[in-house]
């Protein structure tokens, strides 16, 4: 089954001795799959198969059992991970996407592995480009995915970035094997749904899957560079870090662009609150409030991310929030 440069797909793998692969049953992830079976270097790797059944279609659970048979087949054990509790009315495959990766990640922790892999392909990331240019994102979510990332504290490996879904149906036809349709990928219920029915529309007006991704790896370049800028100006401005705080010289950071500075303050609030949650436009307003604070000479104090912004006098501090204090309602 292997083409002329399938053997060197899951060369990302290689480092990590024990895998997990997610395998939903789509096509894409089945060709992960088969390619992990036919893997020249399957030998000396522990491969296991995990399958999240969300627990939002009565025929998920039967899908997974079949993706557990088919993985069985193949020689991999395999685990069926599923979502417990009552499911969101609102941002459901939002939730999901959570939801699943928490489920994974566990069960990565659990079976000793330490990458999890994915079967995200070339079209995924073109629309994940599209997704977040609709979201106003910012240059690093511009970028797209990356080939390598983390989760829940493992590596979280994206080895097929390069190929089209279609070469990925064309290894399971190779392989005469049979994968599932999801019809919630067709569901104009959900923003992406509706945003594939848009894409021959946006394609004929140039914006088609090249386009984006071309863009994608130009905003990645920009996002390289602009973190590299970042890392030269923390050496300067930064004066002293533990494990609870980070302290900055205020009259370098003054002499930063706004960018630098925003990316300086991400960089320390994901050392010091990694599970924080953290919104961009959160982060944003946080950066140039204390921009202009510097600018200004002005002291400033915020909390972001369970931290205390504190900038005065000549340096400007992150350290935990204190707890907050609750007013205690009179009684009647």
């Amino acid at each position: 089954m292997r083409g002329k440069n399938e053997s060197d797909l899951l060369a990302l793998l290689a480092p990590h001795r024990s895998l997990l692969l997610a395998v939903s049953g789509g096509p894409d992830s089945v060709a992960l799959m088969l390619l992990a079976a036919q893997w020249p270097d399957r030998r000396s790797h522990d491969i296991a198969v995990a399958t999240v059944d969300h627990g939002l279609r009565p025929e998920a659970r039967r899908e997974a059992e079949q993706v557990g048979a088919w993985a069985n087949a193949l020689g991999f054990p395999h685990h069926v991970l599923t979502w417990q509790g009552e499911k969101p009315r609102t941002r459901v495959q939002e939730r999901a996407r959570t939801a699943r990766y928490a489920l994974l990640a566990d069960c990565a922790g659990r079976i000793g592995a330490g990458a999890i892999v994915t079967a995200h392909h070339a079209d995924d990331q073109a629309e994940t480009i599209l997704f977040r240019l609709t979201r106003g994102s910012g240059v690093a979510g511009l970028a797209g995915m990356t080939a390598e990332s983390r989760c829940g504290g493992v590596a979280l490996l994206r080895p097929l970035l390069g190929l089209r879904k279609a070469a990925l149906e064309e290894i399971c036809r190779r392989c005469d094997h049979d994968y599932f349709r999801d019809p919630s990928n067709i569901d104009e219920h959900y923003a992406r749904a509706r945003l594939r029915k848009l894409r021959p529309l946006l394609a004929a007006q140039g914006l088609d899957d090249e386009a984006l991704l071309r863009l994608g790896q130009r905003a990645a370049h920009a996002d390289a560079a602009l973190n590299f800028c970042a890392e030269n100006a923390r050496e300067r401005a930064i004066v002293d870090v533990d494990s609870e705080t980070a302290r900055f010289d205020a009259a370098a950071l003054r002499e930063l662009p706004p960018e630098i500075v925003q990316r300086l303050l991400a960089g320390e609030i994901a050392r010091l609150a990694p599970l924080a949650p953290l919104r961009l436009e959160r982060l944003e307003r946080a950066a140039r409030r204390l921009v202009a604070a510097l600018a200004d000479g002005a002291k400033l104090r915020l909390t972001i991310a369970d931290l205390l912004l504190d900038a005065q006098g000549a340096h400007v501090t992150l350290r935990p929030a204190p707890p907050r204090r609750f007013k205690q309602k009179p009684r009647s």
